[in-house]
């Protein structure tokens, strides 16, 4: 029988601790915001059987964000659960300039819709609690949203985390075109410019 190597196996347990630690960094890092709060109840046998379910909204504040739902007897509990499913779920949001979105889009879940459109510097974050705890802990600082529908904190954060699983940089879209990144700021500019000309004579 082979014997183990004991310095092999020292630094394993080395490399480990050093995993762990590094998580345990990055972790503490993220902001967590507590979206909403509910108490439910569970038929079961012998009656109803109270609980508490949170919703809860996890990011590094520069373009990293995920959500989570939890339950439990408890609302600490329920809080924690929440919290961890939501560090496991994180996605990377491609932000323009690392304060707004890329370009418009349209969000939807269930029967909640929302519109997110990207904003000049100095707009800040015009959106609801739910949608706002989302801009928020995900890094965004000017943008202007819409929700349209359900007003269930549940659909309106689904619903903006279907929005933003649409946003495309300007590197992913030339890519996938096969053109350069210049053609696209440039088309984009483009239009930005007709937008406002157009709203201009509106006003007017």
């Amino acid at each position: 029988m082979a014997k183990s190597d004991p310095k092999r196996n020292d630094s394993r347990s080395r490399r480990g601790s050093r995993r762990n630690r590094d998580r345990d960094e990055s972790e503490s890092d993220l902001l967590d915001k507590l979206v909403s709060i509910n108490r439910v109840a569970k038929v079961v046998k012998g009656g109803r059987r109270f609980g508490f379910a949170a919703l809860v909204v996890v990011g590094d504040g520069s373009g990293c964000v995920g959500f989570g739902n939890g339950k439990a007897r408890e609302v600490p509990e329920a809080i924690r659960k929440a919290t961890e499913k939501a560090r496991r779920t994180l996605v990377r949001v491609p932000l323009r300039e690392g304060r707004t979105l890329h370009h418009d889009v349209n969000g939807r879940f269930g029967a909640g819709r929302v519109v997110l459109r990207a904003a000049p510097p100095g707009t800040g974050i015009i959106a609801g609690g739910p949608m706002r705890a989302v801009f928020e802990t995900l890094g965004l600082q000017d943008v202007v949203t819409k929700s349209i529908g359900s007003s269930s904190p549940y659909n309106m954060v689904r619903a903006t985390f279907n929005a933003l699983s649409k946003i495309e940089s300007p590197r992913f879209v030339a890519a996938k075109r096969n053109k350069k990144i210049g053609e696209i700021l440039s088309r984009r500019n483009m239009g930005k410019a007709v937008s406002e000309e157009a709203q201009g004579r509106d006003n007017g």
